[in-house]
């Protein structure tokens, strides 16, 4: 499936969809989004989709609701640990988030929608969201958490002052011992710096020294007590601290089923209002769905193409066929326009809205394509190979619920053989019973689509007027490649366009009524300041090659209408030799032509094949002229 999602960009759709996204289980959530094949869930799912975007519209965004790092909390709460100042303080602010996005569903009440009900199932725990709020603020536990903690951090501070002054009056009456005029605190105490050759005049202990050496930070033996009596007041506040913290950590493992349900809900909404998100970027709508294997879309445009300049697509399957074959010219939107279709099936199966009009999608159990080169240098398979082989793997996976796109199909390879190719590829995918689109260049195959039940031709509209292409589909018509009228246009002569025709489609009226000659090049000279090729001398023995292929009376069949005819002029310098055809003569290239069975396995060796090629006239001309010259009579070749 994930090969399907990279042909169709799907992928791209789904990292879209998590832009819109917030919390790291939503964005996982639609990381792994795949379409579901229950018709209930997806009804559901879709109408959730919708009902997202109606509010959006009618309400703006729902608040954001920070949960950065909630399951670690919960976790650490499950596991009996206790959290810390900081931790509190986010479940705090998400109890406040899951109040406001609360009372924002309440408002949507009015919309008369089910979503905004999702509320109920909202509790925001504000007795809970209250107390983390009195008791801890700025990552620290706050001084009215507790009257205990107010008290002591009341004496620390006049503890604190007590200190510092002492030491100031030290410090201040003895100047000449002291390397600056302020105390310091190292290691959590208060101290004064000394100068080493003072060590001695300055009571106390040692608690560091300068980078240098030269100042000895010491604690003063005046402030010794003092310093020990706020280490004592630290100690308690910090287990007052620690008792506040495990009091309101015991508070959020009472609360934890709720918390944990509040965190789903919200994981949930962030993923529905994703989606509806993504509707509104792209002027989605909610696309019908069946199980009926019909397929409709009403102008629709490829998610990722400028909607002020784009063609709708128009397009239908499965009411009256399986199938579709588009042809038309290169670069017409033949490719886009399949891509557009499977891609609004798998997004409508994951509840997406899809960009267009009017819809209607049949749900498929697989979405299978061949679409693009797909040469792979690494397993050594060249492009025809590589379709080749994931074509194989795409007839034995689909069935009658699967919905099958290829591209070029019978590409890549000789194109008689090509064009059998498709045509037995589109027979077994008409067996096998599934929707399938196509394109391809083959005239035998629109042929075989127009002719075969349950499938349809489909062109790609191009203007003649200005060579573009319209990017327009036309169900129900063959399209062509367009290349000889655009040649035309670009001013190939009508000559070689004639030429090119009867190559391509054995229409051969022009080139038959001029003769062989016509093949040959213009005055059977060079271009003007060309250079000459110094043609080497040809001996006896040196016997033209193309002669011998084929010889006169030889059956043969004649490509790509493989009709039988028989050889009445040898191949000549050109390549191209003259064919009695049931209703004329005709002259072709030898490469579009396959012997059947020699002349001389039909006919004796003296065998006068004027019976069968010349006119009554030219034989009864030819029995004159054998017994003399006859004036005015003449030999007409065709």
């Amino acid at each position: 499936m994930n090969h399907t999602f990279q042909i169709l960009e799907f992928n791209l759709i789904l990292e879209k969809l998590e832009e819109f996204a917030h919390t790291e289980a939503a964005k996982e959530r639609i990381r792994n989004l795949t379409p579901c094949l229950k018709e209930r869930e997806v009804r559901k799912s879709l109408r959730d989709t919708t009902e997202a975007r109606i509010i959006l519209d009618r309400m703006g965004l729902p608040p954001a609701v920070s949960m950065s790092g909630l399951s670690v909390i919960i976790n650490t709460t499950k596991q009996g640990g206790c959290l810390s100042a900081e931790e509190l303080e986010s479940m705090g602010v998400m109890l406040t988030g899951v109040k406001r996005f609360k009372d924002f569903l309440n408002r949507c009440k009015y919309l008369e929608l089910g979503l905004p009900y999702y509320e109920q199932d909202l509790n925001p725990l504000e007795d809970l969201a209250r107390e983390i709020y009195e008791s801890v603020r700025n990552g620290r536990v706050e001084d009215t958490a507790s009257k205990y903690l107010k008290n002591i951090r009341q004496d620390m501070v006049r503890m604190e002052e007590k200190l510092r002054t002492k030491a100031e009056t030290i410090l201040r009456g003895n100047k000449k011992y002291f390397s600056d005029s302020y105390v310091t605190i190292r290691n959590g105490r208060i101290c004064l710096p000394v100068k080493r050759d003072y060590r001695t005049s300055v009571p106390g202990s040692v608690i560091d020294q300068s980078a240098t050496g030269s100042t000895l930070f010491i604690e003063p033996a005046a402030i010794m007590g003092l310093n020990e009596e706020l280490e004592r007041l630290r100690i308690e506040e910090e287990n007052e601290t620690r008792r506040i913290l495990y009091t309101l950590t015991a508070s959020v493992e009472e609360n934890l089923e709720v918390l944990e349900a509040d965190k789903s809900l919200l994981e949930k909404l962030d993923f529905l209002f994703a989606k509806g998100s993504l509707s509104a970027s792209m002027a989605g709508i909610e696309p019908g769905v069946n199980t009926d294997r019909f397929i409709r879309i009403t102008g629709g445009r490829h998610p990722f193409m400028n909607p002020e300049t784009v063609v709708p697509l128009e397009f239908e399957l499965g009411k009256t066929g399986r199938g579709i074959v588009i042809t038309g010219p290169n670069t017409g939107g033949k490719t886009v326009s399949i891509k557009t279709v499977g891609l609004f099936c798998l997004m409508a199966q994951c509840g997406l809205h899809v960009p267009c009009r009017e819809a209607d999608l049949c749900m498929n159990n697989q979405v299978l394509c061949d679409i693009g080169d797909g040469q792979n240098i690494t397993e050594n398979l060249s492009t025809f190979s590589a379709h080749i082989t994931n074509v194989m793997k795409i007839l034995d996976m689909a069935g009658p619920e699967s919905l099958v796109i290829m591209d070029e199909l019978g590409s890549g390879t000789d194109p008689a053989e090509g064009m059998g190719i498709a045509i037995a590829i589109l027979e077994e995918l008409r067996t096998n019973g599934c929707l399938f689109l196509a394109t391809t260049h083959y005239p035998e195959v629109k042929t075989y689509a127009r002719e075969a039940e349950g499938i349809t031709n489909a062109r790609m509209a191009f203007d003649k007027e200005t060579l573009r292409p319209l990017y327009r589909m036309e169900i129900g018509e063959a399209g062509e490649s367009c290349a000889l009228f655009i040649a035309k246009r670009l001013g190939m002569p009508e000559e070689m366009i004639a030429r090119a025709r009867m190559y391509a489609y054995g229409e051969r009226e022009t080139i038959r009524d001029n003769g062989p000659d016509s093949l040959k090049e213009k005055d059977n000279g060079r271009k003007a300041g060309s250079p000459r090729i110094e043609k080497q001398i040809k001996t006896a023995g040196n016997k033209n090659t193309m002669e011998e292929k084929f010889t006169v009376g030889d059956s043969v069949l004649v490509y790509p209408d493989k009709k039988k005819g028989i050889v009445c002029r040898p191949v000549n310098e050109k390549g191209v030799l003259q064919v009695q055809m049931p209703d004329r003569k005709i002259w072709i290239n030898q490469k579009r032509v396959k012997r059947l069975v020699a002349a001389a396995e039909l006919y004796p060796e003296d065998y006068d094949f004027s019976i069968i090629f010349d006119t009554v006239e030219n034989r009864k001309a030819r029995h004159k002229m054998e017994k003399g010259h006859q004036e005015d009579l003449e030999i007409r070749m065709e």
